[in-house]
């Protein structure tokens, strides 16, 4: 199995860039919940053992490495809300929410690696996009984790807000019983209107 690591990094470094940035963000499936976006920067004398995309680690490891990588690396999360999601749609929203989970790093990035095959338009720092970058880049697996791990435990608590939609389990993604239980108790202000399995449920007549 290939691991990420720290070679776009390290390129980015022998270029001059000194505080390079992983971005990467979580929830673009989901017919609820808010998109969430992380950035990360990492030391390269301090990488926290462990890092892959986040899918492929157990929650227990996901928990232990999020962890490790608050305590050795430089952290921002941000979200970008249902509302924003439905005005703007999702793949907008998205790049809101890594833009400003960059902006909220202090001081600054001088580069980013931004996973995916698109650079948002309002990050205007020297970037890079890197396709299925949290398995290439060790910065982008962290930011992965990170964001996971934020947007799962947003969920977990609308879920007490909300029961029945199994949330806490699902995230909100368009599981069996998420799905069942937007039929049987309706759509919640939490749930993505501009989504066709809830849109057709608010539509219906």
């Amino acid at each position: 199995m290939d691991y990420p690591d720290y070679t776009l990094e390290t390129a980015a470094h022998a270029r001059g860039y000194i505080r390079v940035a992983g971005v990467d963000e979580v929830g673009r499936g989901p017919l609820s919940g808010p998109v969430t976006a992380a950035a990360v920067i990492l030391t390269p004398e301090a990488i926290p053992d462990g890092l892959n995309d986040s899918k492929k680690l157990s929650a227990k490891r996901r928990e232990a490495v999020e962890a490790s990588i608050f305590e050795q690396a430089e952290v921002s999360i941000a979200h970008a809300s249902v509302q924003e999601i439905d005005s703007l749609n999702i793949l907008r929203a998205s790049h809101l929410a890594m833009e400003r989970a960059v902006a909220a790093l202090d001081p600054a990035p001088d580069y980013l690696l931004i996973d995916g095959n698109l650079i948002p338009k309002g990050l205007q720092h020297p970037s890079e996009f890197v396709v299925k970058g949290d398995g290439k880049s060790v910065s982008i697996a962290a930011a992965s984790i990170v964001a996971k791990l934020a947007r799962d435990r947003i969920m977990v608590d609308l879920a007490q807000q909300f029961p029945g939609y199994g949330w806490e389990k699902n995230a909100g993604y368009p599981s069996k019983q998420h799905r069942d239980a937007l039929v049987d108790l309706g759509v919640t202000p939490h749930h993505r209107r501009s989504f066709k399995p809830v849109h057709k449920i608010l539509y219906q007549e």
